[in-house]
């Protein structure tokens, strides 16, 4: 096995030694390593998708300066230095892994089951952008170039009308309409853009709740997997939230009538993010929670339509319709949400 192979890199090799793959992500190889003494994470990364490993390497190892100096008892899981001193090591025909320090009685949820524990993501993703406010952005790398740009996933989805299947296109004509008529979340993005009162801060951008580490009591302990931490805007981290935690169907859901908004979901998002950023979030970026939802989940529907029409080339497809299908999960969540703008955007945190 190759995790094995790497283990000696780290001093790794006394016996017993157990190695067990571990948990749900779609993207790393991850395996739990375990020791007469230890416990360890390894993972293998995914240079298909990063292609530039080293500019996660280097954004982590800012990062953790960073919180060192300012704020040292912040618990951030910085990977494990390797024999030579690397936090990235690479090996020929393997790829590039790393170590880190597995988080005694600690566990990840893959699904959001209570209000409770949005609240508790939703604060640990706010409280690490918080500690890192003062850090200077520029001197982070871009681990993936463009990856929350909604101008460009609208032009990709236009330039799929002009190059994709045509008969994929017209068989979704209904859902291009539907997508073209909710063009103005692309318009009020490029107002962000331009807007001084929308600030650039270090943004994990992947707020999935397995990225949170929770303790026995269900309290949140700590954000995990840095590789898209980047600058960023907070609707990115706070949409995101909003699109996985918000239904308590999944993108890969075929019956949307299953699909809805929860309040109380909702509302726990926005106290959980709330109550760490309120001292930084300028007051036009408060009045943008409820953007945050529309943009994340109207962009993620132009992907998977987009990747559709262009015959599954990104996402690829365990059958035919598979992006189709996630595509329309994402329109009726971005109705479901948009049903209940009245209500939202006269919240206290939001308006």
């Amino acid at each position: 096995m190759t995790s094995h192979s790497i283990l000696p890199s780290y001093g790794l090799q006394e016996q017993p030694l157990q190695v067990e793959a571990f948990g749900s992500g779609l993207i790393n190889s991850t395996w739990k390593v375990t020791t007469a003494g230890r416990e360890y994470i390894l993972q293998k990364v995914n240079d298909a998708i990063f292609t530039r490993p080293e500019k996660i390497a280097h954004n982590v190892r800012m990062i953790a300066g960073y919180l060192q100096q300012h704020h040292p008892d912040y618990l951030f899981i910085a990977p494990i230095a390797a024999n030579d001193g690397a936090e990235m090591i690479y090996r020929k025909g393997e790829g590039f892994f790393r170590l880190f320090p597995f988080v005694p009685h600690s566990h990840s949820f893959d699904v959001v089951e209570t209000p409770g524990q949005a609240f508790e993501a939703a604060a640990q993703f706010g409280r690490f952008t918080r500690m890192l406010t003062g850090m200077d952005t520029s001197g982070l790398e871009i681990t993936l170039p463009e990856f929350h740009n909604l101008n460009l996933r609208y032009q990709q989805f236009r330039e799929a009308q002009e190059k994709g299947n045509s008969q994929r296109i017209t068989a979704c004509r209904w859902m291009i309409e539907e997508l073209e008529g909710h063009a103005g979340i692309v318009e009020r993005f490029e107002q962000i853009k331009n807007n001084p009162e929308f600030k650039l801060r270090v943004t994990h951008h992947d707020t999935k709740i397995s990225n949170v580490l929770f303790d026995a009591q269900g309290k949140g302990i700590c954000v995990i997997d840095l590789d898209t931490a980047m600058p960023g805007y907070f609707i990115s981290d706070v949409g995101d939230m909003m699109r996985t935690y918000l239904s308590p169907v999944s993108e890969e859901e075929a019956d949307y009538s299953k699909i809805e908004v929860r309040d109380d979901f909702y509302k726990a998002i926005v106290a959980g993010y709330y109550g760490e950023m309120k001292d930084e979030l300028t007051a036009t970026e408060q009045g943008h929670f409820f953007y945050a939802g529309l943009f994340m989940i109207y962009m993620q529907a132009l992907r998977f339509l987009t990747d559709y029409l262009n015959n599954d080339q990104y996402y690829g497809a365990r059958y035919p319709d598979q992006n189709k299908v996630r595509a329309g999960n994402q329109l009726c969540l971005l109705q479901r949400l948009l049903e209940k703008r009245e209500l939202y955007e006269g919240d206290a945190f939001c308006g």
